[in-house]
């Protein structure tokens, strides 16, 4: 599986050990920053990963800041995104199960890289099913586009 992962100047040093965790488990992982400790504008980071989730280069993405607020709603903002903030392994699960969603956000200042990492295996472990869910995910992606063509 392809992904993309990116992080503020808070993640970063739990971004390196995901990424370490990721590709030693065999996940092709490709790195948008930020690449040290240096102040950035995380959502310039998240859109980058949500754009290149939407243009198809990856399957699904983790994103990283202080919260995982932040990365959330912005990867948001990017059309037929669903970023979904995670802090226990049910979320991330429940966030693949039930809602689709291609980016798990979470916070490096509030999750060590321990549960990070079981995080995002519970995320990663899970595919959506349709079934019961799949119409309010087409319910959310029908208002997306009803938006979408009232702004354009």
């Amino acid at each position: 599986m392809k992904l993309a992962i990116g992080c503020d100047e808070a993640a970063y040093d739990l971004k390196e050990i995901l990424r370490e965790h990721l590709s030693s488990r065999g996940f092709e992982v490709k790195d948008y920053g930020t690449f040290d400790r240096t102040a950035v504008l995380y959502p310039d980071i998240a859109f980058k990963v949500a754009e290149a989730i939407i243009a198809g280069q990856h399957e699904r993405g983790i994103l990283l800041c202080g919260t995982g607020i932040g990365m959330a709603i912005s990867a948001n903002k990017v059309p037929g995104i669903r970023a979904a903030q995670a802090h226990d392994t049910y979320s991330a699960e429940r966030a693949g199960l039930s809602n689709d969603a291609q980016i798990v956000t979470i916070g490096a200042r509030v999750v060590g890289p321990e549960l990070a990492k079981a995080i995002v295996d519970a995320f990663l472990a899970v595919q959506f099913p349709g079934g019961r869910s799949a119409d309010k995910i087409s319910r959310i992606t029908s208002y997306e586009g009803k938006r979408l063509a009232q702004t354009g």
